[in-house]
């Protein structure tokens, strides 16, 4: 497995490559319209420049740029500092399970809070991953109905990634049933292991599922699963932006044409954390927020568990620096002349 220490180092040799090779063709340019302009006759500037110059080289001054230009690009390589994992290690680790379910319903655009809803609860999930160590975690989000994003995985870089990418055109069915987001979410923790189990729930606590709260709190008691819920909104609540074929941003409405307010349910959110004891968190403050969660989970007991990792990964910048030196001192060593043995016997050729 290779990594890039400073990946963006390679998009800088992109620009490097891009302008060397505009210097070179504007050389070669050059040359050709000063010849041009002397002798117009392709056959007389020839045989001029056979005459005036003859030990210069046609084929040495594009060698010679081709090895400047390949050393450029291993320097930058060299820069990016590759590494290679070179064997696949066992690492321990201490924490929890977390999965979180973001909900990702039209009421998540509501701008009750800002930006939005939505994006509020990215950017918590997103500074928790940061101060997480040991833990796993995994990530759902649902609707309608509840769909798996990552299993449950060490890999903060991957939960990250997959984190960008939630939105609220993810779901074709509407509306918000958290008893679905809890089902699934218990299909990802180890039955067998007696890791703490907490699901991380980003919801306004709108649920339009029969007797989904009761439901869900079922089934996280019969799996011990700790639900931390945390409130996005206000309890004031907001209209909820739509775009209709385009026509610019206008309001949800119902079927009697007035604008919809969606509206925060702490209610449910609350009995949710309390009947599996978790903990309930207003989400108006995202660093008390955050600050709260870490420290509920801080509270639980950790498991040792083992996963899979590339270990000893070396650094292999050093051949690419080695490379690109001797290129450049082949570059300084050849000269755009002819060697004086290949003259001679071209002379003697021709006699």
């Amino acid at each position: 497995m290779i990594l890039l220490d400073a990946p963006y180092y390679l998009n800088y040799s992109l620009f490097a490559a891009a302008f060397l090779l505009l210097l070179f063709g504007y050389k070669r340019w050059w040359q050709k319209k000063v010849l041009s302009t002397t002798q117009p006759d392709n056959k007389l500037r020839a045989l001029m420049l056979e005459r005036l110059a003859p030990e210069q080289s046609k084929v040495r001054p594009v060698v010679k740029f081709s090895l400047l230009f390949v050393a450029i690009i291993l320097l930058f390589v060299a820069l990016a500092n590759p590494k290679i994992g070179t064997q696949l290690g066992t690492v321990k680790r201490e924490g929890v399970d977390i999965v979180f379910a973001i909900d990702v319903s039209k009421s998540m655009l509501a701008e009750d809070i800002a930006p939005n809803r939505m994006e509020k609860a990215k950017r918590i999930v997103s500074e928790t991953l940061n101060q997480l160590t040991g833990d796993r975690v995994g990530m759902i989000t649902y609707a309608a109905t509840a769909f798996p994003q990552l299993p449950i995985t060490t890999d903060y870089g991957a939960a990250k990634m997959f984190l960008r990418g939630v939105n609220t055109d993810m779901m074709s069915s509407q509306g918000t049933a958290i008893n679905e987001a809890v089902k699934l979410a218990s299909t990802f923790y180890d039955q067998q292991g007696v890791t703490s189990k907490v699901l991380v729930l980003l919801s306004d606590g709108e649920d339009h599922s029969e007797s989904g709260i009761d439901t869900a709190a079922s089934i996280a008691e019969e799996a011990s699963i700790y639900i931390v819920s945390i409130a996005l909104g206000t309890p004031e609540g907001a209209p909820i932006p739509e775009n209709i074929g385009g026509r610019g941003i206008t309001f949800k409405k119902d079927s009697e044409g007035n604008v919809v307010i969606s509206k925060r349910n702490d209610t449910s959110l609350k009995m949710l954390a309390d009947q599996t004891k978790g903990t309930f968190i207003d989400s108006a403050d995202t660093e008390l927020a955050i600050s709260e969660l870490k420290a509920f989970l801080d509270r639980l007991d950790k498991t040792a568990f083992e996963t899979q990792t590339y270990s000893a990964y070396k650094d292999q910048f050093q051949w690419f620096i080695g490379a690109a030196l001797l290129l450049l001192f082949i570059d300084t060593s050849l000269l755009e002349r002819k060697s004086k043995s290949l003259i001679w016997r071209v002379k003697k050729w021709r006699k």
